[in-house]
């Protein structure tokens, strides 16, 4: 019997896929990065992951924290998913650095507040 994972598992999804993002990342410079196929894929399908999650949240969690910006998390896993061929590497390595880290926080005291 399939069992739909709850608001806590989403958010530790979200968590897991941002470590993974942060782990393959973390060698690399964009110009690497924009150069190694296998790693775009792996980025990105972690993206896709964080988007899915999020979309998944109910509401009421995701109005609970107004810091990360859900729309735009939720919009990015659209593009990749459906305008993959419109793919920026610049735009993917940008969200890493700077959306990232503080996600992580929000995600982290999300958790801890359940």
């Amino acid at each position: 019997m399939y069992v739909r994972p709850s608001s806590n598992d989403r958010l530790l999804h979200i968590l897991e896929a941002i470590d993974r993002i942060m782990r393959f990342q973390e060698n690399l410079t964009y110009e690497a990065f924009s150069e190694n196929e296998m790693a775009q894929f792996a980025i990105i399908k972690n993206f896709e992951i964080i988007g899915e999650a999020a979309y998944q949240l109910p509401e009421e969690v995701r109005a609970s924290n107004r810091i990360i910006e859900w729309r735009k998390v939720i919009a990015f896993r659209h593009i990749l998913v459906h305008d993959y061929y419109k793919v920026n590497t610049r735009i993917v390595w940008n969200a890493i650095e700077s959306k990232l880290p503080d996600m992580k926080l929000e995600i982290v005291q999300m958790l801890e507040e359940e």
